[in-house]
């Protein structure tokens, strides 16, 4: 539960450092970001990990890497998101 609690943590944190790093608007509040942080962290450690950087825990390679997939994910939503409009 508590490897839970900071896997969420971590996604927040990931989705906030993207959001600031990526220019121009995005939507979306704390919610928004917990779930593109989520995810960019899922796609972070699957990266990191075919490069053997080891990202359990909490530290900067974990977050380094969850920010760059998130990052990607930002990206690819903003991509899909203009399509609609």
């Amino acid at each position: 539960m508590v490897d839970f609690l900071i896997f969420l943590l971590l996604g927040l944190v990931a989705g906030a450092i993207a959001k600031l790093i990526l220019p121009g608007k995005q939507g979306g509040g704390w919610i928004a970001t917990l779930i593109l942080g989520v995810i960019g962290a899922l796609l972070g450690g699957f990266i990191g990990g075919m490069f053997g950087s080891g990202t359990g825990g909490f530290n900067f390679m974990s977050i380094l890497w969850s920010v760059i997939g998130a990052l990607i994910v930002l990206v690819v939503w903003g991509f899909i998101t203009k399509r609609r409009a």
